[in-house]
């Protein structure tokens, strides 16, 4: 089985729509999924990420369900410490979260007193849940930290999300806490990451990540991708935002 998580476009939040570097991104994105043989699309309430996804759907005459847990990862605010105000809980600058080595455990990451102020632990559940329910109708059932192949298969199915949740997914997949994720990885809009099931012995299968936020079809196009999820790589350079 093979699963495609793709990003939104370049986001326009104000409408929750793309902007139109987004569009474009949009279009190349579904020339390149449109070459492939896909068994189910999912897509993420949200408009930003359904307009993606529309793109790719229209150019394929298909549809895809949406599942309300594929939106993006912010019903639950943590009190950053750097801040009077709530907060996405995957946006801390790296001096602040970096010191409380819990945030590295796959287990006790949820186990801070920030943490402890939040909903984030029953949010990441609900996505696990949700992740959980999804592989099991498509033949894989969570069996402690693996899978059970009960209906093994080469299918592929695609995922139009959002990068905060993206990261959830993938740390529930691989075993990790999501913090590294969020802040160790970046997915640039419009990015196709790639998990494959690997079943070594007969009915015991695991997945694992061919490739991360990819963006090629951008680059055959020579459309450069667009900057959001990122931060400035030199502190105050123009154009780049620090927080």
């Amino acid at each position: 089985m093979q699963i495609l998580i793709i990003r939104h476009g370049d986001p326009n939040y104000e409408i929750d729509s793309l902007t139109e570097k987004g569009w474009r991104e949009a279009e190349l994105l579904a020339e390149r999924i449109a070459r492939l043989d896909v068994a189910d699309f999912y897509v993420s309430p949200l408009g930003r990420a359904r307009d993606t996804a529309g793109v790719t759907l229209k150019k394929m005459n298909r549809q895809a369900t949406e599942l309300p847990w594929l939106q993006e990862f912010f019903r639950a605010t943590i009190d950053r410490p750097d801040r009077d105000y709530k907060s996405i809980a995957w946006d801390w600058l790296p001096q602040d979260w970096t010191i409380e080595e819990k945030y590295y455990d796959k287990n006790d990451w949820t186990d801070t007193a920030v943490m402890r102020n939040s909903e984030i632990k029953k949010e990441y559940q609900w996505v696990a849940d949700g992740l959980d329910e999804l592989l099991a109708r498509h033949g894989y059932v969570r069996e402690g930290n693996y899978y059970r192949a009960e209906r093994p298969n080469t299918d592929r199915i695609v995922l139009f999300c959002h990068f905060g949740v993206e990261c959830v997914m993938l740390s529930h997949l691989l075993g990790v806490s999501p913090m590294v994720m969020w802040h160790g990885f970046c997915a640039a809009p419009t990015s196709v990451t790639t998990v494959n099931t690997e079943e070594r012995r007969k009915g015991v299968a695991s997945f694992r990540v061919a490739s991360f936020g990819d963006v090629s079809h951008l680059y055959v196009a020579d459309e450069p991708p667009a900057f959001h999820a990122r931060f400035c790589e030199v502190y105050g350079k123009e154009g780049e935002r620090c927080d």
